[in-house]
């Protein structure tokens, strides 16, 4: 097969698209932070906190699952933007994301070899780094089948440890399991389950919404699904409800069984796995092993966020260079259809990040993270945006909204409250630096801001882009 008859391969399963969205968002931010949020808001603000994010998520979700099952593609809400709205918004948006998880594989690589010191206390954490690291590029460069397999495994045991987790919680609630808890002094501490007022609130939406990150993941998939048209709105409908019950149940259960005020709730922010309110719960249930159990399960999620992380930023990087965002290179396939090139840049920048922290460049290493920080809250931004400008402009062309093969509900709510909560999540992230007008701190959380609109603007000007009007958009469907 010649390079210029290879395509990416339709291989990813309705069970894997389910799995690698809901994988994508489950992972320390349920199991280790997920605690320290009932500890600042209390176990009511903590879970209005998730419910209103978790809502929010779904609008953005069904929102991306319109334009997914339209027109899929891997290049997903960076090709829609640069269609819908202005080709700047889309080179903008997918260098962003590309950024975003190439820095976050470099985060995780360093996890795993901080988690794996919890067993191996006397070897150098960079051997199991460098194992995680070789083991993810060799998953992602055999085929999309084989990347959608080891992820629908990975994202299977989160999902057992949770139901576990839930089971053993609501038993113990209910007295299935003996315990002296006080459940309902628990629950109704501080004002009526509040704690620390609106803005401990506020902090929450922040901390939740980072855990919800990885959702958009659908989008990417819906480019090498099998079956788009199926698989993308029955993931969307599936892995919303899973998510919400998960992360609700979870947070009552924690609410309901460990005391807000329990100084190990507020250590769990500090990323240690013996204080991890899922460990707390499992050994007050008398589970002896529970620590190692979730040292365990952690680095599954830890793994899980670095493969869907490699996978994601390699298949924008090989969109963005198709339509000639990024140099022809990274848009080469393999006969497998694994754009090559794309994943060795990918794992090269997650290696350099890695060899930065750990031969004492920690400097660099933290400016990368932060530098990515908003991202994914700036990818929600862009979705919302091109969903509402794409419904518009289908509307305007004189299409019929019955032809859609999937529908976004409540529009124009759903886009428009998904904006108005991201950019709050985005402007909520510190609000303590404006205050006291703390300028370097404002600039290192807010990093990822000034490096997207300079994107943003450098491709605007230099290639005279302008908003494009609802009757040129371009409606054509991604083949």
């Amino acid at each position: 097969m010649s390079e210029h008859n290879r395509h990416i391969q339709r291989r990813l399963k309705t069970r894997h698209v389910s799995m690698i969205a809901l994988g994508g968002s489950i992972g320390t931010g349920l199991f280790v932070a997920s605690g320290a949020t009932v500890a600042q808001a209390g176990p009511l603000g903590a879970i209005v906190a998730y419910l209103a994010i978790g809502v929010m998520v779904y609008f953005l979700m069904t929102s991306l699952g319109e334009m997914a099952t339209y027109s899929p593609t891997s290049g997903s809400f960076s090709d829609y933007a640069g269609k819908y709205v202005d080709p700047a918004l889309g080179f903008a948006m997918g260098w962003n994301y590309w950024f975003n998880w190439a820095i976050t594989l470099a985060v995780d690589i360093v996890a795993v070899g901080l988690v794996a010191e919890f067993w191996f206390p006397h070897t150098p954490g960079w051997i199991f780094s460098a194992g995680a690291l070789l083991l993810i590029f060799l998953i992602n460069i055999f085929s999309v089948g084989t990347f959608g397999e080891a992820e629908f495994w990975l994202s299977m045991i989160k999902v057992i440890t949770i139901i576990a987790f839930l089971v053993v919680g609501l038993a113990t609630i209910f007295g299935v399991i003996h315990s002296d808890i006080n459940v309902m002094k628990n629950l109704s501490v501080g004002n009526h389950g509040f704690v620390g007022g609106p803005q401990a609130v506020l902090s929450v939406f922040v901390v939740a919404g980072f855990s919800f990150q990885g959702t958009e993941l659908i989008g990417i998939t819906a480019g090498e699904a099998k079956d788009p048209d199926k698989s993308v709105p029955k993931a969307i409908n599936q892995v919303f409800w899973r998510i919400l019950l998960f992360y609700i149940l979870a947070i009552f259960v924690i609410s309901a069984l460990v005391y807000y005020k329990d100084p190990r709730l507020l250590s769990s922010s500090t990323q240690n796995i013996a204080v991890s309110p899922f460990t707390i719960v499992f050994k007050n249930a008398g589970i002896a092993f529970a620590a190692s159990l979730m040292n365990a399960v952690i680095l599954t999620s830890i793994v899980s966020s670095a493969n869907s992380g490699s996978y994601a930023s390699t298949r924008m990087l090989y969109a963005m260079a198709r339509k000639g965002d990024a140099p022809k290179i990274f848009a080469k396939l393999s006969t497998r259809g694994v754009p090559v090139a794309a994943l060795v840049l990918t794992t090269a920048i997650g290696l350099l990040a890695f060899i930065a922290n750990t031969k004492g460049g920690s400097v660099a290493y933290t400016w990368l993270v932060n530098a990515s920080g908003l991202t994914g809250f700036i990818a929600w931004v862009g979705i919302a945006i091109s969903h509402y400008r794409f419904r518009r402009a289908y509307v305007a062309q004189g299409k019929s909204l019955s032809d859609l093969k999937y529908k976004a509900k409540w529009f124009p709510f759903g886009p428009l409250f998904a904006l108005v909560i991201s950019i709050g999540v985005i402007i909520g992230q510190d609000p303590d630096s404006f205050a006291h007008l703390n300028v370097e701190k404002i600039f290192v959380t807010y990093l990822s801001v000034p490096l997207f609109v300079i994107l943003y603007f450098w491709y605007k000007v230099s290639h005279k882009t302008k908003l494009i009007a609802l009757k040129d958009v371009d409606l054509e469907q991604y083949k």
